[in-house]
């Protein structure tokens, strides 16, 4: 005898009928006797891959639409482009950060893998097609030692500027990427001026942390958050936009295009690395100099890298008119998070980038994974249209050259010669293999609020999901007339594609 399937409705009125009629223990077995398993589904326009703890980008199950007790639900609108009051901008692009330990890092493989990482990292179709990366001008955390393109004191006409520090490190990995990727785009932004151009006369502002690399500062040389530790006088300011300049224009030389800089990574941190404190006003007095020798080079310029939770820090920069002619966006990091909604409520014409994933210490644990997906989510709920990590690729441990463990894309153990991509990696994966540039953050709703979802410029709509239970979790999707249901595996995180109907 053929059994009779019940819908939801039918379901709903069965359980009245049969709970005043039976026991409760009698109805619950009776429908969940009559409940269809679910239907899978082969849907050539449909993409479904999750990744999980043990088992990386996995094609998983679909379905046709189904019903389950404990089924979400999630709703996608396409003409819905916003989850914030203010209309985020499409998407710049995604990617990370060249730095100089990534490239010794990478160096330490055959050619072979060296040149397999950089096409699963670069290529436009192949894995996480990075379109839009970040760079230093001059020494970072994570640069093989301190080092600025012009450390000969008093040199105001930058007569012994020189990049020939990068042409081993930074210039080789760009070139490597751009064989991938012809069409990367880069920005740039300083983590110290060079020494002279400061008041202590020296890379660092604080004293190495517990356990980390001495650096040799001086007490006299320490600096501190609310201070300007550059030199506020004009000659400097003019100096200092020069040797921008100077930057922007010996990369072109080498056929790297830099098209947006930030004047200062994290402007309010005193660190043991290279680092530079400003205060906002002085952050506004130096753009007064910075944005006319950028907009000669058709060079964009961001405030930041804000690593405060503090919107009044850019609410001041842009309170000075000729400052904030030449500021296009914000880029956010660490703290700034905090600030992000009201940046976005109160400038929604500024653009913002989340300019450099929270780092980790070095496990790359799937636990700081779960931990990146809610700062995902939060940052393009908040607006931002472009997120880069940090680290592309470190030695295994993550050290820097200062003594911080940090996490990466991609782990290289130097003994072995091998290599490894790590949880951070397959995370950025789901958003970057299947978004866009030019695409935009829609609008999700229903009861599964652990999502994203994105519509590319080819009407292509992207979901990124997360299931934080123990169990496997059935999720049923509806965007406009189409309905499929998924089922994420325990702890996953799981992307949908849907191409154009």
């Amino acid at each position: 005898m053929e059994r009779k399937l019940w819908n939801r409705r039918q379901a709903i009125k069965g359980c009245a009928r049969m709970a005043a009629g039976l026991g409760l223990a009698r109805f619950t077995q009776a429908a969940g006797a009559q409940l269809p398993a679910p239907e899978p589904l082969q849907d050539d326009q449909l993409t479904f891959i999750t990744t999980t703890e043990a088992s990386a980008w996995q094609s998983s199950r679909m379905f046709k639409p189904t019903f389950s007790w404990e089924m979400l639900n999630l709703n996608v609108d396409p003409s819905q482009t916003t989850q914030t009051g203010n209309a985020a901008e499409p998407m710049q692009g995604f990617g990370g950060c060249f730095n100089e330990l990534g490239w010794t890092s990478l160096q330490a493989l055959s050619e072979a893998d060296r040149e397999s990482v950089l096409h699963e990292l670069f290529d436009p179709t192949a894995g996480a097609r990075f379109t839009y990366c970040r760079m230093p001008i001059g020494a970072n955390d994570f640069a093989t030692e301190a080092y600025s393109y012009d450390e000969t004191d008093g040199d105001f006409d930058l007569k012994h500027f020189s990049i020939d520090h990068d042409r081993k490190t930074l210039i080789p990995f760009i070139h490597a990427a751009l064989r991938h990727q012809p069409k990367l785009r880069l920005w740039a932004s300083p983590w110290s001026p060079p020494s002279w151009m400061k008041r202590n006369h020296f890379y660092a502002e604080a004293k190495a942390y517990p356990g980390m690399k001495e650096n040799g500062i001086h007490p006299d040389q320490i600096g501190h958050e609310g201070e300007d530790m550059f030199i506020q006088e004009p000659r400097y300011f003019d100096a200092y936009a020069r040797y921008f300049s100077r930057f922007i224009d010996a990369y072109q030389a080498e056929g790297i295009r830099v098209g947006m800089v930030m004047p200062q990574n994290e402007f309010n941190s005193a660190q043991n690395f290279p680092s530079c404190t400003w205060t906002a006003e002085g952050l506004a007095r130096f753009l007064h100099s910075l944005g006319p020798e950028m907009q000669k080079r058709d060079v964009d310029v961001f405030l930041g890298t804000l690593e405060r939770g503090n919107p009044k820090l850019v609410e001041t920069v842009m309170a000075d008119k000729d400052a904030a002619h030449f500021i296009k966006g914000v880029g956010v990091q660490w703290a700034g998070k905090n600030a992000l909604p009201a940046i976005h409520r109160e400038f929604p014409a500024l653009m913002i980038y989340q300019s450099e994933q929270e780092c980790g210490d070095g496990t790359n644990s799937w636990s700081y994974t779960s931990y990146c997906w809610q700062l995902m989510k939060h940052y393009f709920r908040s607006g931002a249209c472009g997120y880069m990590y940090w680290n592309i690729s470190t030695a295994e441990g993550g050290m820097s050259t200062w003594g911080w463990q940090q996490n990466s894309l991609v782990s290289v153990d130097a003994a072995s010669k091998t290599f490894h991509y790590n949880h951070d990696y397959y995370l950025l994966k789901h958003l970057t293999h299947f978004v866009d540039p030019g695409a935009r953050s829609l609008e999700a709703t229903g009861t599964c609020d652990d999502a994203l979802a994105f519509l590319n410029p080819d009407d292509a709509i992207t979901l990124l999901i997360r299931n934080e239970l123990p169990h496997p979790q059935l999720v049923q999707v509806q965007v406009k007339d189409r309905t499929v249901a998924i089922e994420l595996p325990p702890d996953s995180v799981g992307t949908l594609a849907m191409k154009r109907g």
